[in-house]
């Protein structure tokens, strides 16, 4: 026991080394270009202003929103996804596999649960022993279940998921225009001090040209290292404002969900609108700042198309709309996300008249209309 803790111990250290690197890039970065460039290369007052109070601006959007990434937990199943104590026991006597997805399915028709394994049985995580939620995923790196779970990255040392990927797409916007920023203003003072050096003749410059000293080589290696970072986080950012727009995740994109009728990469995609608004949430004026806004719960999410179980009822092109109790909802389903798939008007008499409205009992509640 006591190795493995240690070991455990020194993974979670290690485990922080790239979130320091980064953190130590940035540091010096501010330091060469505020110190080195503005304050002893650049001599014009008004220049100097203009390019500090637009770099603070891109710098503490690019710090609130990295920082808001890697302190956000990331979101778990709650306890009603965990077997009750009788069905558990009894899952783990059990040594039929056949038998075992019995008593899975048997606790899954209490549950807004629409997606299978490639095999389609019911996801069942054996290290959270829990029955997963639509788009769930176990990371082994956190060692739990983490809604809507995008991938684990190590530079921000967290998983990306339900609860941080809004902020973790803002750092990506962030850190490219942090780093487009400081190469285009740059760039001039990168070329004179590379001719300089070039030149090795510093007495037949001309009187207005830079003076060689140590702030050259700052100058220089944040230009290589602005448009390094740039290039990198240009492809990253390009792969998630399509992930974005397709409303999938990087696990779904290697691997489209399956539902009753199979496999469906395009199961969650409710329009490139809808997509956007799924992340960002319906209130515009947040898109921009690292505040969470985004819809629903992590536990139910809009489909174009959903195959219920048969004990569940047989369902298909229908709009799923999913209230959960306050405590683990990190955020009431909005009335614009049940306008999503345009559901928007459901009095009392439709649920008492509509024969395929289904009530499951609390603390979690699904309600299924028809489109039609």
């Amino acid at each position: 026991m006591a190795p493995s803790h240690v070991v455990k111990c020194c993974q979670r250290g290690l485990s922080w080394i790239p979130v320091i690197f980064i953190n130590l890039v940035v540091c010096w970065s501010y330091y060469a270009y505020v110190v080195e460039l503005c304050i002893y290369t650049i001599s014009n007052t008004e220049e100097q202003v203009i390019y500090l109070l637009v770099f603070h601006v891109f710098f503490f959007m690019f710090i609130w929103s990295y920082w808001k990434t890697i302190i956000s937990k990331p979101a778990s199943p709650s306890k009603e996804f965990c077997l009750p104590k009788v069905d558990k026991e009894l899952y783990e006597k059990e040594e039929n596999p056949e038998a075992q997805q019995e008593i899975l399915k048997r606790v899954a028709r209490n549950l807004p649960i629409y997606t299978r394994t490639g095999s389609g049985a019911i996801r069942y995580c054996d290290c959270c022993q829990l029955i997963k939620p639509d788009r769930c995923h176990h990371c082994s790196t956190c060692d739990r279940c983490v809604l809507k779970m995008d991938h684990h990255c190590p530079w921000v040392n967290n998983c990306v998921g339900f609860s941080n990927y809004k902020f973790f797409v803002l750092f990506l916007v962030y850190s490219m225009l942090y780093c487009v920023y400081i190469a285009a203003t740059v760039l001039q003072y990168f070329i004179k001090f590379w001719t300089l050096c070039r030149r090795r003749a510093i007495e037949h410059c001309p009187e207005n040209h830079l003076p060689d000293t140590h702030a050259k080589f700052h100058v220089l290696f944040l230009f290589f290292v602005a448009a390094m970072f740039f290039i990198s986080i240009l492809s990253l950012f390009s792969y998630h404002l399509w992930l974005v727009g397709k409303n999938r995740t990087t696990i779904e994109a290697f691997r489209a969900p399956v539902f009753r009728n199979g496999p469906d990469k395009n199961g969650f995609t409710l329009g490139f609108r809808k997509n956007v608004t799924q992340v960002f949430g319906d209130q515009k004026k947040y898109w921009c700042l690292p505040i969470y806004s985004s819809l629903g719960d992590g536990y139910t999410f809009p489909t174009r198309l959903v195959n219920a179980d048969s004990e569940q009822g047989n369902v298909e092109h229908q709009a799923v709309k999913c209230t959960v109790d306050g405590q683990t909802n990190p955020r009431p389903l909005s009335e614009s996300q049940n306008h999503l798939l345009g559901n928007d008007m459901h009095s009392e008499e439709q649920k008492e008249s509509s024969p395929t409205n289904i009530e499951v009992c609390q603390p979690v509640s699904i309600t299924i209309v028809n489109e039609s």
